[in-house]
């Protein structure tokens, strides 16, 4: 998948939300800036540098995890940027992480990310309606009826981003549909799964048992729909899951 290099601008940064210091992990003379409003304007960054996210804008911080370059799907790897802060001269980045437990975020030196990349798109998934939704610019621009888990194989709820988009598995009569997404979220029960248990968003070979709780995580889509939903939304786009 080719990048998109567009840089955060002075005026996005200049309407970012200054919020108190006093928030988990961060030293008490620096200032957070809150980098993206879910489905106005968001933004996400590739990884050029395999660092070390940590628990606080410190290099001497508890390790939390540490960043990829390639996805397991062997795409450039990408995170979904939360806040900023600067300390010491030295630019650092809260964002989501796709490494287990879900939810998992992290301070980053910006300088192991690449520019960030605006997305105007949110995804909302939810496992009791059965329906997804795509917010654009702060409006709905798209919907459709899905297949959640199972419940001895639920979908996992929280915050989380699409992480990257791969075709590789076939056509219209593929299990998998003719695309899928996978998102930074893991299954919390099959962890020995390929790729750690992926949560992906993708096509179906049996569109009629959708809607319903047919999967073993993964959210499924009926071919057409999802086919549309690749024209509507990027990579790096925030995803709730509810």
């Amino acid at each position: 998948m080719h990048r998109k290099l567009v840089g955060l601008t002075a005026a996005a940064l200049a309407a970012a939300v200054a919020v108190s210091a006093a928030g988990p992990g961060v030293a008490s003379a620096a200032k957070v800036e809150r980098v993206s409003t879910l489905g106005k304007e968001s933004f996400f960054a590739y990884v050029d540098k395999a660092a070390i996210a940590r628990a606080k804008p410190d290099a001497k911080s508890k390790r939390v995890a540490k960043l990829t370059l390639k996805t397991p799907e062997k795409t450039d790897d990408l995170v979904f940027v939360l806040d900023r802060t600067e300390v010491d001269d030295k630019e650092w980045l809260r964002v989501r992480l796709p490494v287990r437990p879900n939810g998992t975020t992290g301070w980053v030196p910006a300088d192991a990310l690449s520019d960030l990349q605006p997305v105007n798109t949110w995804l909302k998934i939810s496992t009791k309606t059965l329906k997804i939704t795509l917010i654009r610019d702060g409006k709905r621009v798209f919907s459709a009826p899905i297949g959640v888990g199972q419940s001895q194989w639920p979908t996992p709820k929280g915050q989380f981003y699409i992480r990257g988009l791969y075709k590789g598995y076939g056509g219209a009569g593929s299990f998998y549909g003719p695309l899928a997404y996978f998102t930074s979220a893991t299954s919390d029960q099959l962890t020995d799964w390929p790729g750690g248990g992926l949560v992906g968003v993708h096509g179906t070979s049996q569109p009629g048992l959708l809607p319903g709780r047919v999967s073993h995580g993964c959210v499924r889509m009926k071919n057409a729909d999802i086919l549309k939903l690749e024209k509507l939304m990027d990579v790096g786009t925030p995803v709730t899951i509810t």
